[in-house]
């Protein structure tokens, strides 16, 4: 077989796991800096008279000491800016340097208590579950013509933590060494990861199925890989095309959405390589019952 990569499953394993370690010890040890959503802060929604730009608004906040705020452009040249907890004195002064660009209308405050923060990282955690829960049922029912349909769920699911576990590790390195917070737009990308990464495993997924289906072959090792083969060149173009487009969007949008770019481009290239190599061999493991070679001193051993 010329692409035998179901028959390397536990190399990529292998890859899988001390990726997975790495990123755990990386959490572990590093943490993450929390963004004015997920601890306090204050949002000020500011109207100015004159068209000003982006980058004007954006200086003026830097130079006055609040460089890891967030600006973002409403519209009609209404900007929003999030800073960290800011007193009367310290928005009086904020918005006096704002003034010397185009004289503002009135101007809305809005404080981020610890109580919201907390509030939002319960949401936060609850949408990337449900987001989880949703993706097992619907590739369970979708493949529910197949024998054990629940296990091209559970594998998908696998595939993502691996996915999620591996954004955040490389964050976790990246808020640490660039001083990069998490904030809504973080978790925006962790989603959008999910939605990414279960794309192309049910396009693989479906071509087993197929496969399977028309009795491609009885063993089901060669089916899936064979399945891999026909739809590796499709999984490859769509994630180098995406992959261009993301970080077009990293280079010339701004920094705002930067935790989103990068995030979606780490899972991205994360959910490229199990869809290929994780997902698919996670099945035919599951259908030989080789759980026990997971034990690292097997792994060296010849796949069934």
């Amino acid at each position: 077989m010329k692409f035998d990569i179901i028959g390397k499953r536990y190399r990529y394993f292998l890859i899988s796991a001390l990726l997975v370690v790495a990123s755990i010890v990386a959490m572990s040890t590093l943490g993450f800096k929390k963004g004015i959503e997920f601890s306090s802060g204050t949002v000020l929604t500011v109207p100015f008279e004159n068209a000003v730009t982006y980058d004007q608004v954006r200086q003026v906040v830097t130079d006055e000491g609040y460089g890891t705020g967030i600006v973002q452009e409403a519209g009609n040249n209404e900007f929003v800016i999030r800073t960290t907890e800011l007193t009367d004195a310290e928005e009086t002064t904020l918005v006096q340097a704002l003034q010397q660009l185009s004289p503002t209308g009135d101007i809305s405050k809005a404080d981020v208590n610890p109580k919201t923060a907390s509030e939002t990282v319960r949401q936060s955690i609850i949408a990337i579950l449900a987001a989880s829960i949703g993706i097992l049922l619907y590739i369970a029912w979708a493949f529910r013509r197949m024998p054990h349909p629940f296990r091209y769920g559970a594998c998908a699911i696998a595939a993502l933590v691996h996915d999620i576990v591996v954004a955040l590790g490389v964050y976790s390195i990246l808020g640490a060494i660039l001083n990069w917070e998490i904030n809504l737009m973080f978790i925006t990308g962790l989603l959008a990861i999910l939605g990414y990464s279960v794309n192309n495993m049910v396009v693989i997924f479906d071509r087993v199925r197929e496969n399977t289906l028309r009795g491609l072959h009885p063993d089901f090792t060669v089916t899936v890989n064979g399945s891999l083969v026909e739809t590796l060149g499709r999984s490859m173009n769509t994630t180098l095309t995406t992959v261009l487009t993301v970080l077009a969007v990293l280079l010339f949008v701004g920094s705002d959405i930067r935790n989103f770019a990068v995030v979606l481009l780490t899972g991205i290239i994360a959910g490229t390589y199990d869809s290929i190599f994780v997902a698919p061999a996670l099945l035919v493991v599951w259908d030989k019952g080789e759980w026990s070679r997971f034990l690292p001193w097997k792994w060296g051993a010849k796949a069934a």
